[in-house]
């Protein structure tokens, strides 16, 4: 039987594991709360890989079954990626986002790494939505693994050393007071010494797309490989999004492609 728990309990699971690993996040949320700014998270991502039982087939029902509905499909074909983004019942509540990597655009020595961790997963864990907070399913691939990932993908890397968690959170500039301007936002950010993520401009996309995105690069943490090494390598960062409505006045709900492809670059090694 599947077991999930209600949505508050859910997000503020996901937060503390995220700030763990990604303590800049903690550190804006400062920053905006000092300004008396209304801080509302417009959405929260997850990486994984298409291989049972790590895929986007069997962590959707965890999804749905919290109240969210697919809205969109994506892809991401220069990363080898497919995602999905949902809805929630409650509009307070953020958007979901969840990509995973299509393992086999990858050369047969990464495909076995890949497939090597995802046979050490208790297909148990993903049971519960708790997976989404769960890190490593497996044991830390050594460091030659993580190389040989990291030369092909440095998202099969990421997922390789972090596993199952927030890849990002999301503050909706549109909820914010006194900055609802994301140009505004990257200023304040950049004069706190928090480093911007600048592929492809540092704010991706434009009020004709009908969202603009901009993203700190991610923090990075010391991590034991199998072999004994100690290796810096990315973990997570914090993401801001400001939404336009559209012909019809309403609040544009989905994803840029070309935009997030350049996000995914805020965890590049």
């Amino acid at each position: 039987m599947r077991v999930t728990m209600g949505t508050q309990d859910f997000f503020a699971g996901l937060w503390n594991n995220y700030v763990e690993v990604a303590p800049q996040a903690a550190r804006i949320h400062q920053v905006f709360t000092a300004r008396d700014e209304r801080i509302v998270n417009d959405h929260v991502a997850f990486r994984t890989y298409d291989r049972y039982p790590l895929n986007i087939a069997t962590l959707e029902p965890l999804i749905l079954a919290l109240g969210y509905r697919r809205h969109e499909p994506y892809e991401f074909a220069d990363k080898g990626l497919s995602a999905w983004s949902y809805l929630p019942a409650d509009p307070g509540d953020p958007r979901i986002f969840l990509s995973e990597l299509r393992v086999d655009t990858l050369s047969l020595r990464a495909r076995n790494i890949i497939t090597g961790l995802a046979e050490q997963v208790d297909v148990a864990t993903v049971n519960s939505s708790d997976v989404f907070r769960a890190g490593r399913l497996w044991t830390t691939p050594t460091w030659d693994a993580y190389q040989t990932l990291l030369s092909e993908s440095e998202y099969a890397a990421w997922v390789s050393v972090m596993g199952l968690r927030p890849n990002h959170f999301t503050i909706s500039v549109n909820a914010l007071r006194h900055s609802p301007d994301l140009h505004d936002v990257v200023q304040i950010l950049k004069a706190h010494g928090f480093p911007i993520n600048a592929s492809g401009g540092e704010i991706k996309g434009s009020p004709e797309t009908l969202l603009e995105q901009a993203s700190t690069l991610a923090d990075r943490m010391m991590i034991e490989f199998a072999d004994g090494d100690y290796h810096e390598v990315p973990t997570c960062y914090y993401e801001f999004a400001l939404r336009y409505r559209d012909t019809d006045g309403q609040l544009y709900q989905g994803f840029v492609a070309a935009s997030a492809n350049r996000l995914f670059d805020s965890t590049r090694a």
